[in-house]
């Protein structure tokens, strides 16, 4: 469409020929409606067994998803930080500037009023040397119509824009809860792995004495002590070790509650939640809760209402405008029909050379559209990456769990039977000191995949928005 410079007043324009060209106007403003992007999703995740339709709440993370592990401190942990982290905090407040944004969005579609009152004292070239007063006092108004959608475009990207946060203040705290989570399983293995080690220590330092005890009666060699005595401090180091990496993540925990670590203290239980079952039924669709997906999804809408305030930069803005007032020289009799004006109209006006700068907007939005849609569809991508592989994890876990269990029973129980024949005298000491270590280093290990298991669900959990007991058959 041919776009000229100009700028009609009712005095000069027919009701109908205004009426005509705007209406012609509006019809080339119009844009499609906004459709959400297309993107393939399966109707079930690679890793699990069966699967089955499911009715999820998509508008809301579940808020106790961590309740499945039936933990009560955690259940506090969680209640404090929602209070005190400050990173939620500042979330919080990206959300509330957003939703300003919007008001301010808003109040663009209604009039605007104003008032003004004045006084001057001075001369001019009229009166000379004389002095004179001027009083005034007014009322103006002003409201541009929304004909082609520029205003109304501008609400649905500020809409669209606090749905967007409003969906990352939900993954933040989402996040949040997550790291909180995995913090706390840290800390009760670091726990645990102390308690192992603490253990070991003092059957190590029995196991010194019993040594020295036997070289003193010259039935042990001075080399078996000293493997005695290396054990013993080898295991004591590591021990001291594991509880500073347990005061690291307690400290972690102080400051993810917003408090500072000198003013926080849990008390050592060494004991790790029991792991939820996944279940076999375990829909892809449970996804569609993300608040990462859908924040995504509404900064494509967004996007894509920024072209339409771009494309109706195209046509005339038409602006209703009015004022009335009182001006004179004497405020005595200022309000007084002969100190009456007024003035009533509309204008529209429109720009025919801007140097392409219209063109360029819309093309910086139509690109940006493009680029919320490309980023849409990786954070599906990711996300689906995300839930395979922690099914992944949690499942071979689980059988690596099982494994340990028994190959810990099975490394005591040799342990068992090398202290005997070496009390009996028919080994080394050596052959005690490899029992010991492979032993321990078992009960590790075991505690180590107990660990990463209730991290992998904790992550699987965070990754399909929390709860999975809400599928509905």
């Amino acid at each position: 469409m041919n776009t000229k410079i100009y700028k009609l007043a009712t005095t000069h324009a027919t009701p109908l020929v205004l009426s005509f060209l705007l209406l012609g106007l509006s019809g080339c403003a119009n844009m499609a409606p906004y459709e959400k992007p297309l993107m393939e999703v399966p109707s079930a995740f690679k890793e699990t067994k069966q699967w089955a339709a499911a009715r999820v709440q998509a508008d809301q993370v579940p808020d106790d998803w961590w309740r499945l592990f039936k933990d009560p401190t955690l259940d506090q942990l969680q209640a404090d930080l929602v209070l005190g982290n400050q990173n939620l905090k500042n979330s919080v407040a990206q959300y509330q500037a957003a939703r300003a944004a919007l008001g301010a969005s808003r109040a663009s579609l209604f009039p605007t009023l104003g008032a003004t009152a004045g006084a001057t004292r001075g001369t001019n070239a009229v009166n000379g040397a004389n002095v004179t007063d001027s009083y005034s006092l007014g009322a103006n108004a002003s409201w541009e119509l929304d004909l082609w959608g520029r205003l109304s475009s501008g609400v649905e990207v500020s809409q669209a824009k606090l749905q967007a946060s409003q969906d990352d203040l939900a993954a933040a705290r989402l996040s949040l809860q997550a790291t909180l989570v995995q913090t706390y399983f840290s800390l009760r293995t670091a726990e645990a792995q102390a308690a192992s080690l603490d253990s070991a220590v003092a059957a190590y330092q029995r196991s010194l004495e019993l040594t020295q005890n036997r070289y003193g009666a010259g039935v042990a060699s001075a080399a078996d002590v000293a493997q005695a005595q290396t054990q013993l401090k080898t295991t004591q180091a590591q021990w001291i070790e594991t509880r500073g990496s347990r005061s690291q993540l307690e400290h972690a925990l102080a400051v993810l509650l917003g408090k500072p670590p000198a003013g926080f203290s849990l008390p050592v239980t060494a004991l790790l939640p029991t792991p939820p079952d996944v279940p076999l039924q375990l829909p892809a669709t449970l996804m569609e809760r993300r608040p990462d997906i859908a924040a995504s999804e509404r900064r494509v809408a967004a996007a894509y209402a920024q072209i339409g305030v771009a494309h109706a930069a195209y046509f005339p803005a038409l602006t209703l405008s009015g004022s009335a007032g009182y001006r004179g020289a004497s405020l005595a009799d200022l309000i007084s029909a002969p100190n009456l004006f007024w003035s009533l109209g509309p204008a529209l006006a429109l720009s025919l050379f801007d140097g392409g700068a219209r063109q360029a907007a819309e093309d910086s939005a139509t690109a940006a559209t493009a680029q919320a849609v490309a980023v849409y569809r990786q954070t599906v991508l990711t996300a689906l990456q995300e839930v395979e592989d922690n099914l992944v994890i949690a499942s071979s876990l689980d059988e690596s769990n099982a494994v340990q269990v028994e190959a810990l029973s099975a490394a005591q129980k040799a342990l068992e039977v090398v202290s005997n024949q070496y009390k009996a005298g028919t080994v080394s000491y050596l052959n005690v000191v490899t029992a010991q270590a492979a032993a321990l280093s078992v009960e590790r290990s075991l505690l180590d995949v107990r660990n990463r298991r209730l991290l992998a669900l904790a992550q699987l959990l965070k990754n399909i928005g929390g709860r999975w007991n809400t599928i509905q058959n």
